[in-house]
């Protein structure tokens, strides 16, 4: 079933990537930003790089929020909790919200690729704390290189889906695997999240030693691993 996803910071790296690549898949799109005409400028150059059948618009971050009920948040983890509660109000009952912050000391000033200690565990459980109650969060998408995301080959990466509601990660999964030679994997409770999360500052120390953009594949899993129940 085809839906409308509000990538809410569409306008950064890894919400234009994967606004780019779930465009190029046929999703229609909603790019969110603080700033409406910044926000219609990113959906314009997804149209030119997709084509004119491309589904994409661009809206300030409420209006994207009230707009769909399928979020993808991709916002540095400084404003991450400030955004939520800006949002509050705006997202809508029984929404489904997909969190791809990685709480990464470099991005609150800190040096080195290295995750922040979050009280409630990871950036995925805070976001489950400030939405409101009846939203469902995923945690996924943390583990993939942007700038790939953003590029024309396909990506050689697992995308681990972790959260508390079982039809919420089935959503997660299914739109991850709209992405070529991406395989979703459920990853079981949201709590897991702190785990993924960590594995992408692992990552970037990675990519940094070796001029890379290096995912993960999680390997000896049978196949029914990687398709939603």
């Amino acid at each position: 079933m085809s839906r409308t996803i509000a990538v809410i910071g569409g306008t950064g790296p890894a919400g234009m990537g994967l606004a780019l690549r779930w465009a190029r898949a046929g999703e229609k799109i909603i790019i969110g930003s603080r700033d409406a005409a910044r926000a219609q400028q990113t959906a314009e150059k997804i149209r030119q790089r997709v084509g004119p059948q491309a589904q994409v618009s661009g809206l300030e971050n409420s209006a994207a929020c009230a707009a769909s009920d399928l979020l993808m948040l991709t916002v540095p983890f400084e404003g991450h909790a400030e955004l939520l509660k800006q949002l509050k109000s705006a997202i809508r009952p029984g929404s489904i919200l997909i969190d791809a912050t990685v709480p990464l000391a470099a991005s609150v000033g800190g040096r080195g690729s290295r995750t922040l200690g979050v009280w409630q565990g990871s950036a995925a459980q805070q976001t489950a704390e400030l939405v409101p109650k009846g939203v469902s969060v995923v945690a996924a998408f943390q583990n993939v290189s942007a700038e790939v995301l953003n590029g024309d080959e396909d990506i050689d990466c697992d995308v681990i889906v972790c959260s508390d509601d079982a039809a919420a990660t089935e959503v997660a999964m299914e739109l991850a695997a709209k992405i070529p030679r991406i395989r979703a994997i459920d990853g079981g409770k949201l709590e897991n999240a702190r785990v993924v999360e960590q594995i992408t500052a692992l990552l970037i120390g990675l990519n940094i030693r070796h001029k890379g953009h290096g995912g993960i594949r999680i390997t000896g899993l049978p196949d029914a691993a990687y398709k939603p129940h």
